[in-house]
């Protein structure tokens, strides 16, 4: 019975008592959760630009926003996984949350295995199409191919952890993300210091590290009691769940395809000011993940507590769940972004002791850092509005505002004024615009829910 007990406090109740404990109890360790993984990355940009030189930190940078381009319809597909089980245990129906599960896990690994085909084959031309150097493109191709290897490992995790964010538990993927983080770090400097390794090692040393956390996210989903154990044997995929989680996931993924797009569009042009900017600007990119983190897990609880709560037709606690992540991701934004400014020097010498390096830095952190919490409020909108079943309508908003205004800004305003503080600018203004329309959506749509459960 103590085991029982023991396993079912991994678990949070969303669904009733008071919203602003509970919503801080589970964004804070999904937040340092987030900043380990981001710290993987991290890793990997330090040991490089200490031990290998500021070509090789601007070969890891100049992947990043690739990666994502590639791997981010996939990961979209997590957020259906979230949704559908959040919805489901809002509504209380087990035999649907076990089979979101096992439909989840198995397409996991599925999108794992196209992404090795992708990342092999595609790394080094878009590279070439983004104009990355050539003294950049070979190390940078080689990283991705690396990485790329452990897809599946790592889309294994994605999913695992967005059921396990469904149920209400986020402290136990932040233990198994410590462990892997100190692992990554740790093989890190023995690859690149002592094996001679440049690029590939720290590549191969985020896989590896990656195992880890996956393994710990598998075993525990095997050892739970309730609707969302996974038994092995079960494995398979649902038409009728892949289908609802497609519906929501898609739309998500498609957003961050599109949004890695306008960034491969942003980090090509970036290109143009060759290997020093670029390295300055992957040094703070660096620096504004980990804000980006912090904020985005109330973009996270968003998704889960609105999920839950619509599940359970409180539609009274989904507002309140809006203003309450509103205000938190706002005061977290604005700290952090305000403070990485202002300690930028100090930050950004951790990644280079080039002077000229720490200048294009700064020259990023003050306008696309400072302003960050903006970012943050347009992803917590579209977080509400995916708890509530709504994809397809944040991501026309998204890629209407965020993407195709910052690609109109590239090819208009940014060609009359080429300098990288004007290509800045491009995501300040973006995200102010893009909050707005998704905040006048929520309420349209909320309005017309409100409606409907009168009725």
């Amino acid at each position: 019975m103590k085991e029982r007990t023991a396993k079912r406090s991994h678990e949070m109740d969303m669904c009733s008592g008071p919203l602003l404990g509970k919503i801080l109890v589970f964004a804070i360790p999904l937040m340092l959760s987030s900043i380990l993984q981001l710290l993987f990355n991290a890793a990997d940009i330090i040991v490089v630009g200490r031990f290998v030189g500021h070509q090789a930190l601007a070969a890891v940078g100049s992947t990043s926003s690739l990666i994502n381009l590639l791997i981010n319809v996939f990961i979209g597909f997590s957020v259906g996984t979230n949704v559908m089980t959040a919805r489901y245990i809002g509504s209380g129906h087990t035999k649907d949350i076990s089979e979101v599960v096992h439909t989840s896990i198995t397409f996991s690994v599925v999108c794992g295995v196209v992404l090795i085909f992708l990342g092999f084959f595609l790394s080094k031309p878009l590279l070439e199409l983004m104009g990355t150097p050539d003294d950049v493109l070979d190390q940078a191709a080689l990283y991705m191919k690396v990485y790329f290897s452990g897809m599946p490992i790592i889309m294994l995790y994605n999913f695992g952890t967005a059921i396990f964010r469904a149920i209400g538990d986020t402290r136990r993927p932040l233990y198994y993300l410590a462990a892997a983080g100190a692992l990554n770090i740790i093989m890190n400097v023995i690859f690149v210091t002592q094996f001679g390794m440049g690029v590939e090692g720290v590549a191969l040393a985020t896989v590896l590290s990656q195992i880890l956390s996956s393994g710990l996210v598998v075993r525990a989903l095997v050892k739970a009691e309730g609707p969302y154990k996974l038994h092995l044997k079960k494995l398979g995929i649902n038409r009728r769940k892949i289908v609802q989680i497609m519906k929501i996931g898609l739309p998500a993924g498609m957003q961050g395809a599109i949004f890695s797009v306008s960034n491969v569009l942003i980090q090509s042009s970036i290109n143009l000011f060759g290997s020093v900017a670029m390295a300055g600007n992957t040094a703070a990119s660096n620096i504004e993940g980990f804000v980006y983190t912090a904020m985005n897990s109330f973009h996270q609880t968003a998704i889960s507590f609105t999920g839950q709560n619509y599940g359970a037709g409180k539609l009274d606690r989904v507002k309140r769940i809006m203003w309450l992540c509103v205000a938190c991701v706002t005061v977290t934004g604005v700290v952090l972004g305000i403070s990485a400014y202002l300690f930028g020097h100090q930050l950004l010498g951790i990644y280079s002791s080039d002077a000229e390096v720490i200048e294009y830095g700064i020259m990023r952190l003050s306008l696309v850092c400072a302003p960050y919490f903006l970012c943050g409020l347009m992803d917590v909108m579209v977080g509400c509005l995916r708890g509530l079943g709504y994809s397809f309508m944040p991501m026309v908003v998204s890629l209407a505002g965020a993407c195709g205004l910052r690609i109109v800004w590239i090819f208009t305003v940014f060609r009359w004024n080429q300098t990288l503080p004007t290509l800045y600018f491009s995501y300040p203004f973006t995200w102010a615009v893009t909050f707005a329309c998704h905040f006048i959506c929520f309420f349209i749509l909320f309005k017309k829910l409100e409606a409907i459960y009168r009725k």
